[in-house]
């Protein structure tokens, strides 16, 4: 596969995994600075091109993986980011919990800790993201009935 090929592919992977308005986010807040830039074009291609679009495991298992690895090593901004990917792959809050817990016995209790309390606000804003995800179609729609159509306003 060519560089492009895998950057494309990438690209493919971080929008699935951010989903379509994180992504978004991502790439102008994040990755917005042309030293950012270069960090993700090199990130897109060789961390999610050649390796997370690797055949083998699913999404929902690279995303606990990496995971458990930011929780392993102390890698708490990814940690952040990789725990949502893990949500956004199905992995419940009990699970992911489950995991760090039993974690502790191999990496110590400090690190997990430190993990547990990224998880408390991941979790949380996990939570208020899915609640505005639901409040927002409704607001819509009565933002569109509240609106008089333009028969009846003449």
């Amino acid at each position: 596969m060519s560089n492009d090929d895998l950057y494309q592919k990438g690209m493919e992977i971080r929008r699935t995994l951010h989903g379509e308005a994180s992504f978004k986010k991502s790439n102008t807040v994040t990755y917005g600075d042309p030293l950012m830039t270069n960090f993700i074009k090199v990130a897109t291609t060789s961390v999610f091109g050649a390796l997370w679009a690797r055949p083998g495991l699913d999404l929902k298992t690279r995303a606990l993986v990496v995971m458990i690895s930011d929780a392993c090593t102390g890698q708490e901004a990814e940690l952040h980011i990789h725990m949502i990917f893990a949500l956004k792959q199905g992995w419940t809050k009990e699970e992911i919990n489950e995991v760090l817990l039993q974690l502790m016995g191999y990496v110590g209790a400090p690190k997990i800790r430190e993990a547990m309390l990224v998880a408390v606000k991941v979790f949380a804003e996990y939570e208020a993201s899915l609640k505005a995800a639901k409040k927002s179609p409704k607001k819509a729609v009565k933002k569109a009935a509240k609106k008089p159509s333009k028969k009846s306003s003449k």
